[in-house]
């Protein structure tokens, strides 16, 4: 006869040597191949939590525009930079900060040969006059040598003019290209006319259509007429007359010239009210509405953080067509991020039919001396000029020497 308290003895004895075989035993096995797969599940999760860390800290230490919002607001209280672009925005992946785009040649003198290019605004003398819904803009290269030391500049330019044509326009009109810059490893022109971006290919003497800009808030349907652009944060920004858009005899019509847009590398773009901005500027020199100052150059400069503007013309009268070609400057402001201040000075001698069209600052020289076009209207006649200064004392470099009967209006290193 058995008994049962021997029986449940062993019957627990079985059970207990199962528990140790199953918890002692190596990891589970699956052969794949001619390789072997172990769970080991305590390293997944070890991994899993490491990754789940690196994610968090990677989200807490990008900038603040990881959550969609610009620090180009109208009161610009964010951070930038120029072609150095030390920090990088979330969205803008690989920067390509390649500048100028060829390599300057250095001489044993002191001396620094730059490439540099034009392009042309030829207005409505744009339209091809052989071939049909096309339309052009000249682009015209050279080399400026600069001497640091001894502050000289030089221009000289190559003896063809390159014709870039397009078949986009706008009521009839296109390929009115006001300003030139060099952004991601691209060259880029914008046209003020049907708000489009070209990407200008210098191997191939083309360009081709990138992004298009409409006006003001961007819900209008007319193209956003561009006058300038820079580069800050890594991000592409062009800016219009600054000017209010009014009659030809200076009634108000609407605040769309003094908006700008952000475009990324990716070619997102945003749009900014900067009224309060460009008020600010003119009041700096006493200007209020109906007075005016027109803009079409504007360079953003990390190194004295500052946007500096270079207006083409500015009146303490309201606009009048007429008047207007004789309202030239030989202004410079330099604004701080936030438009908090604005510095003035004078450039040179103001000669009333030119103003600036289009600037840069030259590279090696610490954003201390600038090359700069100034075009002419007058009734009906258009002429370039350019001009070379230091920013510390407006002091002239390179005296207006005239480039040619057409209206260039940007100018880059290349």
């Amino acid at each position: 006869m058995s008994d049962p308290l021997l029986e449940k003895m062993i019957d627990n004895n079985k059970v207990l040597d199962m528990r140790q075989a199953v918890f002692s035993r190596a990891p589970l096995s699956y052969r794949v191949g001619n390789s072997t797969l172990h769970v080991q599940t305590r390293f997944v999760m070890l991994v899993s939590a490491v990754g789940l860390v690196a994610l968090l800290v990677l989200f807490l230490v990008m900038p603040g525009s990881r959550f969609g919002s610009s620090n180009l607001t109208s009161d610009l209280l964010g951070h930038g930079e120029d072609h150095s672009h030390r920090h990088r925005p979330w969205y803008s992946g690989f920067y390509n900060s390649t500048y100028p785009l060829s390599t300057p040649v250095y001489s044993d003198r002191g001396y620094i040969k730059y490439r540099i290019a034009i392009v042309s605004d030829l207005d409505t003398d744009s339209k091809h006059p052989t071939e049909k819904n096309t339309w052009l803009s000249y682009l015209k290269k050279g080399h400026l040598t600069v001497s640091v030391e001894s502050q000289e500049v030089s221009v000289e330019w190559d003896k063809d003019t390159v014709t870039l044509t397009s078949g986009m326009a706008y009521g009839g009109r296109g390929m009115e290209l006001s300003e030139l810059v060099v952004f991601n490893g691209h060259l880029y022109a914008v046209d003020d006319r049907t708000g489009v971006i070209y990407e200008v290919d210098l191997q191939g003497n083309r360009v081709i259509p990138w992004v298009i800009l409409t006006d003001g808030s961007g819900r209008e349907k007319k193209g956003f007429k561009s006058e300038w652009a820079t580069v800050k944060d890594e991000t592409l920004i062009v800016g219009g007359l600054g000017k209010e858009w009014t009659t030809s005899t200076g009634e108000l019509v609407n605040h769309n010239p003094q908006w700008v847009k952000t475009i990324t590398t990716r070619g997102n773009v945003e749009h900014f009210d900067w009224t309060k901005n460009y008020e600010k500027l003119r009041e700096a020199v006493g200007i209020h509405f109906p007075g005016y100052m027109i803009h079409e150059s504007c360079v953003w400069t990390e190194t004295i953080k500052s946007w500096v503007f270079l207006p083409r013309r500015a009146s303490t009268s309201r606009y009048n067509e007429v008047d207007d070609e004789h309202k030239g400057t030989n202004i410079m402001l330099m604004a701080s991020e936030g438009f908090e201040e604005v510095k003035v000075k004078h450039i040179g001698e103001r000669l009333p039919t030119h103003g600036f069209s289009s600037f840069k600052f030259i590279p090696g020289t610490k954003e201390k001396l600038v090359v700069a076009l100034k075009s002419e209207e007058v009734k009906g006649k258009v002429s370039t000029y350019i001009m070379a200064f230091s920013v510390d004392d407006g002091k002239v470099l390179l005296p207006e020497t005239k480039v040619g009967d057409y209206k260039f209006e940007g100018i880059e290193f290349v």
